[in-house]
């Protein structure tokens, strides 16, 4: 009786961290397009709930060509590409100062407003900048051997069928 009432609790706590896995890498998918709403805390949050819940779709989140980069580089502290740094201080400003200008009247909202843009913007240029030097290192080593991709090695095909032959 015990053991059933524990199940049918694991199986609604599974569940449940399956949801909020999924509501956070909606909001992180948002959040890369308004620079107010913050990428990465949702999708480590979404990378968490997933490795307690779900591991096919904790591996999915790793290995998006497009998602999995943010959570990799944070957990690994490589940084943020300059690039990356650059467009969200841009689209934040120009955000921010288009409600201000245009959205919000009341004066202490605007430099609230502003205050919040320019914390931002110190912390974003204060996270480590990633330059991607080892991959640009990690392709030249491989050669012609391998096709480098950001999550996988691929054995090239030539390099297979020579040691299929060799066999």
């Amino acid at each position: 009786m015990e053991r059933s009432k524990r199940n049918k609790a694991q199986k609604l706590n599974r569940k449940l961290l399956i949801i909020a896995g999924t509501l956070s890498t909606g909001i992180g998918i948002v959040g890369i397009f308004v620079p107010i709403l913050p990428t990465t805390p949702f999708l480590l949050l979404a990378a968490a709930c997933y490795a307690r819940s779900s591991r096919r779709l904790y591996d999915w989140l790793l290995n998006n060509r497009y998602l999995g980069g943010y959570i990799k580089n944070y957990i690994q502290r490589k940084g943020v590409p300059l690039k990356i740094k650059v467009l969200t201080v841009v689209l934040l400003w120009i955000t921010i100062g288009a409600s201000v200008i245009f959205a919000v009247q009341v004066f202490i909202v605007r430099v609230i407003l502003i205050l919040i843009a320019i914390g931002v913007t110190i912390h974003i240029i204060c996270i480590k900048t990633y330059k991607g030097g080892e991959n640009q290192k990690q392709r030249k080593e491989l050669g012609r051997f391998y096709i480098w991709r950001p999550c996988k090695r691929v054995v090239n095909q030539r390099q297979k069928e020579g040691s299929d032959n060799g066999k």
